[in-house]
């Protein structure tokens, strides 16, 4: 099984921006963390991370044929891309968004996310936690 992790803009600045919000791990110890977690559970995890709307959407096409989930964090994308959104549905692969912080505690504007009706869930609000949430997730999803 084979999933790929998703992470938008400003993921790769972890443990740099923010952090009374995001915490202090970096982006580094996202990776290994997810890396760590997918080998426990006997699964393949590709990641990617971009800033670039575009970049991401051509990932999401590579994952189609190739990958049986996709864990995305499309970060500040989550709330008005609809290029995202179109990717998502296109490809027709399992999804779940995730969020490292409770985007419903947070402002206004957060609280709506264009892509999530493009998964089939969404997890936030765990921290790093919430990865290893969805891959739990997915791998229910694909083997039943």
């Amino acid at each position: 099984m084979k999933i790929t992790v998703i992470n938008g803009p400003n993921i790769n600045f972890l443990g740099i921006r923010e952090k009374n919000i995001y915490g202090t791990g970096d982006y580094t110890s996202l990776c290994e963390f997810i890396k760590s977690k997918a080998s426990n559970m006997g699964i393949e995890v590709e990641l990617f991370q971009s800033n670039i709307e575009g970049e991401i959407i051509n990932f999401i096409q590579s994952a189609f044929g190739s990958s049986d989930g996709i864990i995305i964090n499309p970060g500040a994308y989550t709330h008005y891309s609809i290029a995202i959104y179109d990717a998502l549905k296109s490809v027709d692969i399992n999804t779940i968004e995730v969020h490292i912080t409770n985007i419903y505690k947070r402002e206004e504007f957060r609280h709506n996310s264009v892509t999530a009706p493009a998964c089939i869930g969404q997890i936030s609000g765990f921290g790093f936690n919430s990865y290893k949430l969805a891959m739990d997730a997915l791998i229910n999803i694909l083997n039943n």
